[in-house]
């Protein structure tokens, strides 16, 4: 080989070493595989819309806990203190009936000593104008007594009025089930309220009328009596019952 050739070989051997040694090594080459990046780009939306999905599952049972505690509110209004007040005061007015009260026994004993069911003419003057008193005192007190109940049960229309908004305004405005079906209670209890209101009056009124009417009978047997002691003065008293209108 001739020195020129030699050194044509000895370049190109260089060359060749150079290209390798500057060449990257298989391992590090990137190779770009469509297929592949399809699949996972599939993959990743797929996860994304998983999460989604989960976020929005959270957000609903959020809502619906929200919305379960709305419903477990209490109502930050109570009418209950005022209506038992109220409630007391009529029941104390009805307490205040003198005489004739509201007692069964009470009431017997003094029907068979001033409202006697069989009028006894042998009783003197003294006895029956004592018995008259007493049955005009009953009736008289019987009558203010109504006034009194009257009276009390007028005080209440104004705070009963205010009650009744208030628990309409609560009804309405109410946040959750629990607040709803607590006004309505309220609203019942301020209805069972006026109904005993109500009661109460027409016990007072029965009581006073019932009164009113046995003095009226017993005057008018006791007048009979009178009239007879008049028409008779010398005639020597009889035990001669006369049977009232009751029983």
């Amino acid at each position: 080989m001739t020195p020129p050739l030699a050194r044509r070989a000895v370049m190109a051997g260089v060359a060749a070493l150079s290209l390798a040694l500057a060449a990257p090594p298989a391992q590090a080459l990137v190779v770009y595989d469509p297929t592949n990046y399809a699949q996972n780009l599939l993959q990743a939306a797929r996860a994304l819309e998983q999460i989604r999905n989960q976020v929005s599952s959270l957000q609903n049972e959020a809502t619906m806990l929200l919305n379960q505690a709305k419903h477990l509110q209490q109502l930050p209004f109570s009418a209950l203190s005022d209506l038992q007040r109220d409630m007391s005061e009529i029941t104390a007015l009805l307490g205040q009936a003198r005489r004739v009260a509201y007692d069964v026994e009470a009431i017997r004993r003094e029907f068979q000593q001033n409202y006697p069911a069989a009028f006894d003419a042998s009783a003197t003057d003294q006895a029956l104008t004592a018995s008259a008193r007493a049955r005009w005192m009953n009736a008289m007190g019987a009558f203010r007594h109504v006034l009194d109940v009257q009276a009390g049960v007028v005080g209440t229309l104004g705070s009963t009025q205010a009650q009744a908004g208030e628990l309409v305004g609560q009804s309405q405005g109410a946040a959750g089930a629990l607040q709803a079906t607590q006004a309505g209670n309220q609203l019942l209890a301020l209805q069972s309220k006026q109904l005993a209101d109500l009661t109460a009056l027409l016990a007072a009124q029965g009581r006073a009328v019932a009164l009113e009417q046995a003095r009226q009978g017993q005057s008018a047997a006791e007048a009979k009596e009178r009239l007879r002691r008049f028409l008779a003065p010398g005639q020597a008293y009889q035990a001669q019952p006369v049977q009232m209108f009751y029983p």
